[in-house]
């Protein structure tokens, strides 16, 4: 089979049509340039925005973290008033207790004493 050209041989320096679809290629690099250009633009506003938020975030962390350990000092010494007056009212509460043994104990001697003497045991 002989070699036939598919396109036309003509004067300019491309085959014929190339020109046209050379032009449009480059039309559209051009285009995929400036939306390049762009996309960065909004890349960059937006990185400098969520810089600026991370950055409030940040701070209102630390805020609130410096209130919650303020608060949990303030808890802390609530409970050690607590612990402290569970301890005393223990302290108190064991006297008693002992001191209300030792009259019931009195007592018993007592009435033990009272029934001997009543019935001539001693």
């Amino acid at each position: 089979m002989p070699d036939i050209p598919v396109e036309p041989l003509g004067g300019s320096r491309y085959p014929g049509g190339m020109e046209a679809r050379v032009a449009v290629l480059e039309q559209i690099a051009r285009t995929t340039a400036a939306s390049l250009e762009r996309i960065e633009q909004r890349l960059d506003t937006g990185l400098r925005h969520a810089d600026d938020r991370m950055d409030r975030i940040e701070r209102r962390l630390d805020m609130t973290l410096t209130q919650a350990d303020e608060r949990m000092g303030r808890i802390e010494r609530r409970l050690d008033m607590l612990w402290g007056d569970h301890h005393s009212d223990f302290r108190w509460l064991l006297g008693i207790m002992i001191a209300g043994t030792g009259t019931i104990l009195a007592c018993l001697l007592g009435l033990l004493g009272v029934m001997a003497h009543g019935f001539h045991w001693l």
